[in-house]
């Protein structure tokens, strides 16, 4: 089965999880950075925590693009691309 033919309430939820553990992921280089808690590079870790904030963001903006959604999934989709595309500015200033 293909993403696009999923529900739309489950791709939010994968939306979700996809965006928070990004942000989770692009959190902890910059917490290191101040607190020193690790001296390990934490490049690839913030570069996969991006990648998995634009999937997220990707799956946000498809469910926006499906034609037979309710108007409640698509006020949901429109603040997670919201979110996830504030939390990207942020992380891409703070790099």
């Amino acid at each position: 089965m293909k993403w696009f033919d999923k529900d739309e309430n489950l791709l939010l939820q994968r939306s979700f999880i996809f965006g928070l553990t990004g942000i989770a992921l692009c959190l902890v280089p910059l917490f290191n950075g101040y607190f020193q808690f690790l001296n390990a590079p934490m490049g690839p870790l913030n570069g996969v925590g991006l990648l998995l904030q634009f999937f997220g963001l990707s799956i946000a903006i498809m469910v926006l693009r499906k034609r037979k959604i309710s108007e409640q999934a698509k006020d949901k989709a429109k603040k997670m691309i919201l979110v996830l595309g504030v939390a990207l500015v942020f992380f891409f200033m703070v790099i």
